[in-house]
């Protein structure tokens, strides 16, 4: 009868991963890149992937970790990247948290090579410019 071993669930997000807990996540996955399915031979670079990411969510736990070799994790983490940005700039922006536009003279406002000053929406002029 095998021995059943706990989990490994780091204490923070950055916390290092036990090498036995990296022998354990290679051998479950079969010694197979997560994410291509190719096998991961002696000399090959790998790391250990975060299934659900931990910018979309995931937890820092065995159950959520795979091995993937480091070329596809590399363009794995910047898709999520560009995800996780892209979902914070629309949250900001639905809150009214994004970067103001243009607030105040320049965003009604225009003015003329010659120095006219003009309401942009209604091109009214505001003040003559030198003649």
């Amino acid at each position: 009868m095998a021995r059943s071993t706990e989990e490994w669930i780091g204490r923070t997000d950055d916390a290092k991963v036990p090498p036995r807990v990296r022998l354990r996540v290679f051998e479950k996955y079969g010694r197979k890149c997560y994410l291509t399915g190719r096998e991961i031979r002696p000399g090959d670079k790998w790391e250990l992937e975060h299934v659900v990411s931990l910018i979309l969510g995931g937890q820092h736990r065995e159950s959520n970790m795979a091995p993937a070799l480091a070329a596809p994790h590399k363009v794995k983490t910047a898709v999520e990247m560009k995800v996780k940005s892209k979902i914070a700039k629309v949250k900001k922006k639905h809150f009214g948290l994004g970067k103001p536009k243009g607030r105040g003279f320049s965003q009604r406002f225009g003015q003329r090579m010659d120095g006219t000053v003009y309401d942009k929406r209604t091109g009214e002029i505001i003040r003559e410019g030198r003649r």
